[in-house]
């Protein structure tokens, strides 16, 4: 039995959503983490749609922090998704939880939604264990 073959992305260890804010803390995966490196969160409803974060990265660890209220528009769906990917201007990193042996994290992980006025905004691992965004307007969950 050999190791699964897992291609470069920014492995997430932490995930802390609260006072407003979501930080990421991982490591990059399968790449020297040289140079200057942003969090980017690509809004899956409207391509072109981008929001970039400085990110603290130290060998190959990194962290970031954004606040929710930056992912209220006024043409929302009641529910959005934002991919969340680390960048160095070059390389594009898919932010996700592969390292582990748990898999089907989207139905074991359940982050605690965050309210910014009619915006409820809730971290979640897709079906293929990458961090995404979920944004969800109006009523109650």
């Amino acid at each position: 039995m050999g190791l699964q073959q897992v291609k470069p992305h920014a492995e997430i260890a932490e995930v802390w959503p609260r006072d407003g804010h979501i930080r990421l803390v991982g490591r990059i995966h399968g790449i020297p983490a040289n140079g200057t490196w942003h969090l980017v969160l690509t809004r899956r409803a409207r391509t072109g749609r981008t929001l970039r974060y400085d990110t603290d990265v130290k060998g190959d660890r990194f962290e970031s922090e954004l606040p929710v209220g930056d992912l209220a528009a006024a043409d929302y769906a009641p529910v959005e998704e934002w991919d969340i990917h680390l960048t160095d201007g070059e390389v594009e990193l898919r932010a996700g939880k592969h390292l582990d042996d748990v898999r089907g994290k989207k139905k074991i992980f359940v982050y605690p939604e965050q309210r910014i006025g009619d915006l409820r905004v809730r971290p979640y691992y897709t079906i293929k264990d990458n961090l995404s965004l979920e944004c969800r307007t109006g009523g109650s969950a």
